[in-house]
């Protein structure tokens, strides 16, 4: 559990956030009543083995809050100190984030990110503020903030959250200790203002990974997620470390090496759904399944992935010389520990 106070978050975080986290899905049983035991505890530890920090255990798919706490704790007991743990602050209501993350927090999560419900419709910054400043008081874990055109806090302002805003959340809330900077994507725009104004206060995270590595020739990154780039095996967490050691044009080698498998999860089979600031969890969860992990079935509403999209993403692990299984797609669905 998480070994600092509130108070001190901050120094916690520029100590100990560093590194590159993924994302992890949970499994589930096949007629989707239970959680997946083995299939979880199976992801966790392929997510170890690879080399990543901290993983976010991801709440958009359907999970309540005591599954998720159960989530939690399986994902501790797995990691056994050598994963720090996302709490995905993603229900339905302010309400029931609050109970989720208290719940989550028993449980062992580390740090949380925090996002926002569909069914939040701020018309001004001000309700923007009170959403967040209401979730951090009430959480004793550090908090990392997420400006990204998902929210459709553009209505208010054309970043979404601006400078000024998050000059008002970081005085207002203590335990704000960093920002996953996306405004204006998949420009870099945010991650910029973000990094001028706040890098000495707040650690900076670009989680994009095609951003990440060129732009650490120029910029100072400790930490990298969350984002969902564990398909590629060891890869990200390998190359952010050279650069992070000033070895680029060895992370950069790296990084063209894998330029096959970037392509083929970008613009050819996008998980992020232009027009409806949806991600096809589906689409991450066959990309795990090529890498090794469990797989299998999201409950509903859950996307579909079209076997053309399958069959790019495989050959995109193949040109890129990286991990990918043998076996069938036709498999996928039923994961690699069914229950």
């Amino acid at each position: 559990m998480a070994n600092y106070a509130k108070k001190d978050a901050r120094a916690w975080a520029r100590e100990h956030l560093s590194g590159c986290s993924s994302v992890t899905i949970p499994s589930y049983s096949a007629d989707l009543k239970r959680l997946n035991e083995k299939g979880i505890r199976h992801d966790i530890g392929r997510v170890i083995d690879h080399g990543f920090k901290y993983t976010l255990l991801c709440s958009e798919v359907a999970i309540t809050a005591e599954e998720n706490a159960r989530f939690t704790a399986w994902a501790r007991e797995t990691a056994n100190g050598r994963l720090g743990l996302f709490f995905h602050a993603a229900f339905d209501t302010l309400e029931e984030n609050i109970r989720a993350v208290k719940l989550a927090e028993k449980e062992g999560a580390d740090i949380v990110l925090l996002s926002y419900p569909a069914q939040f419709w701020p018309t001004s910054e001000q309700e923007i503020f009170d959403y967040t400043k209401s979730f951090c008081d009430a959480t004793d874990l550090a908090v990392m903030l997420f400006p990204i055109p998902l929210w459709g806090f553009e209505r208010v302002h054309p970043a979404g959250m601006p400078v000024a805003l998050v000059r008002r959340l970081l005085d207002a809330c203590p335990n704000i200790v960093a920002i996953k900077a996306e405004q204006g994507f998949p420009l870099v725009a945010g991650l910029m203002e973000m990094y001028r104004h706040f890098r000495n206060e707040v650690v900076i995270s670009c989680p994009i990974e095609g951003d990440a590595l060129p732009l650490m020739s120029l910029m100072e990154l400790q930490f990298s997620g969350t984002s969902y780039t564990q398909w590629m095996g060891d890869y990200f967490p390998k190359a952010f470390e050279l650069a992070r050691r000033g070895e680029w044009d060895a992370a950069m080698a790296l990084y063209w090496k894998v330029q096959p498998a970037r392509l083929a999860s970008g613009a050819a089979t996008a998980a992020y759904i232009p027009g409806t600031n949806y991600i096809n969890r589906t689409n991450w969860k066959y990309m795990d399944w090529l890498a090794g992990f469990n797989g299998g079935p999201l409950r509903g509403p859950a996307m579909r992935i079209p076997d053309r999209w399958m069959k790019t993403l495989r050959q995109g692990l193949v040109a890129s010389e990286l991990p990918v299984t043998p076996d069938p797609d036709s498999q996928f669905m039923l994961g690699r520990f069914p229950c």
